[in-house]
């Protein structure tokens, strides 16, 4: 019960990497304002929840939308102590000698500019409550994995996390990102084969899923990680330790214990 008392705001927690953290948050004690803009979803996962979920609609790239998802949370739950960014996505499918200045402000203003709005909105509640800001980011924000939009937004997320860090640190306010390899999502739901392809990358045998991703934000908005501020945490079943070609199979000949 880490979070007993305390109120989280998560964003796109309608599914997912999202619904899987408000679920463990709550799990853990604390009460949570579960946004999205799927109203429909919405209302399953705060139903999931019971009492202490505050189901609201909310568009990160509406600014008037995030000022009254920090006030409602107040309102109705008296404080904010653990902001969760996880609303973002690849939204620009064309070629990157394609992509228009207009994909690229629109990716911008929903991955990156977004987090820093719900940031913006709650650093008054944070920093009264010495609170902290988990953003979910990607491994595409730390290596070449393609989708140059999608991953300029994601390690502006990170350079962004540290320069909040070491901003608002002197206050007590934390700030960390989680860097998500690919999670099984409702975005892969007519791609098996693909998962499949994918889960070959990784030295750890498989993709991961959102709980996973829940439980290292649950750790990183905990105060087990009170000393913690300003760090990208990968949780990406090792594929950034290279490729996987460099981790062949082990016979139980050779290697007695596996």
């Amino acid at each position: 019960m880490r979070f007993e008392g305390k109120v989280a705001l998560v964003t796109a927690a309608a599914q997912g990497i999202g619904a899987a953290v408000a679920r463990r948050l709550a799990d853990e004690g604390a009460s949570v304002v579960v946004t999205d803009l799927q109203e429909d979803k919405l209302g399953e996962v705060a139903a999931g929840i019971g009492a202490r979920a505050l189901p609201l609609r909310v568009d990160v790239t509406s600014r008037d939308d995030v000022d009254a998802a920090v006030a409602a949370a107040v309102e109705r739950f008296g404080r904010l102590d653990v902001v969760v960014n996880n609303a973002g996505g690849c939204i620009v499918q064309s070629a990157p000698e394609d992509t228009t200045d207009d994909d690229w402000r629109a990716q911008l203003d929903l991955t990156l500019v977004g987090a820093s709005r719900c940031i913006q909105a709650a650093l008054p509640e944070l920093v009264k409550n010495r609170g902290n800001v988990v953003t979910i980011s990607s491994v595409n924000g730390l290596a070449a994995f393609g989708n140059i939009e999608y991953s300029a937004a994601k390690a502006g997320q990170i350079a962004m996390t540290v320069n909040y860090a070491a901003r608002y640190g002197s206050l007590g306010v934390r700030f960390n990102v989680v860097a998500p390899g690919t999670i099984r999502t409702p975005n892969w739901d007519n791609q098996p084969d693909t998962l499949e392809r994918l889960s070959k990358m990784y030295p750890l045998g498989r993709i991961g899923e959102p709980e996973d991703i829940a439980a290292a934000v649950a750790f990183l908005a905990s105060d087990d990680a009170a000393w913690i501020t300003g760090h990208t945490l990968p949780v990406e079943g090792g594929v950034l330790t290279g490729p996987t070609v460099l981790n062949p199979a082990l016979s139980k000949k050779e290697y007695p214990g596996h």
